[in-house]
Parts: structure tokens; sequence; C-alpha cells
């Protein structure tokens, strides 16, 4: 048996970044999340977010891609909550997503930025959070 863990921060938005997550409708996508993973053996330690995003912190295991988990995480979460009337208009997502590896000391951070998102962009925007990602983690150095 092949012993796997490999830590990811995923965040992803919104189409068009509309501000349509209210506090009581994330409870619910949240907790629909959390059981979906749960049934695909996808382990998620801590989920939130804010009004146009959510951060979502998870383990990877030996026969996952990151894209498979991202698709069937928010796939899935859009096609029930629209199933279910949760938002009007409908749950979009925006194609992209952001996904980066996190190291097994780093997870206590990464765990305290994720909860605590609602605070967090009191001061600063998710545009320039992602925007901080971005350069932060170089990926604007790929061309």
């Amino acid at each position: 048996m092949s012993y796997v863990k490999i830590w990811i921060h995923a965040v992803w938005c919104t189409k068009n970044h509309e501000r349509i997550l209210t506090k009581d409708i994330r409870q619910q996508l949240f907790k629909h999340i959390r059981e979906n993973a749960k049934e695909k053996q996808i382990y998620i330690d801590f989920i939130n977010g804010d009004l146009d995003h959510i951060h979502c912190l998870l383990a990877l295991n030996a026969d996952m891609t990151i894209a498979k988990v991202i698709q069937l995480i928010k796939g899935e979460a859009a096609f029930w909550a629209n199933k279910n009337s949760l938002l009007k208009p409908k749950l979009v997502w925006a194609d992209e997503y952001f996904a980066v590896s996190i190291s097994e000391s780093m997870i206590n951070k990464v765990r305290n930025y994720i909860k605590n998102q609602e605070e967090h962009h009191k001061k600063m925007t998710f545009k320039d959070e992602y925007e901080n990602f971005i350069t932060k983690y170089g990926f604007n150095n790929h061309g």
C-alpha cells in the first residue's frame, strides 16, 4: 500500500466575482461540499470564504489529481446549489482556480488564514488577494 498525502490550498471564485455567497448560503454550501467530498474520499481539512470566493485546505491521495478534485468539488457544488435553488440567480463558478501545495509545517498558518476570511476581506479585496497569490507563488513568471 502507498501512503500519500499532499496538502493543497485551493481558491476559486464566483463567475465575474459576483458577491452572492452570503454567510447563510456559504454555511449550507460548505456543509454540502464536506459531505460530497467525504463520499468521494476527498479529505477537506478546512473550508471558508467570503462573498465571492472559497478557500479550501485539502489533501490529495495517491490516485487524485488537483484538476479532478477541483472539478468534483466545484462542479458538484454548483449543480447541487442550483438543483436546490440555493441562490437566485444560479451559482456559477469562474473557470479558473488557484492551487498550491502546502508543507506540513504550514498547515496551521493556512488553516488560520482560511478561518479568518471575513475579517481579512474587510482590509483587502479578493482581487488584491488573488494578485498577491499570483505574485507570491511566481505564477506570473510562467509566461
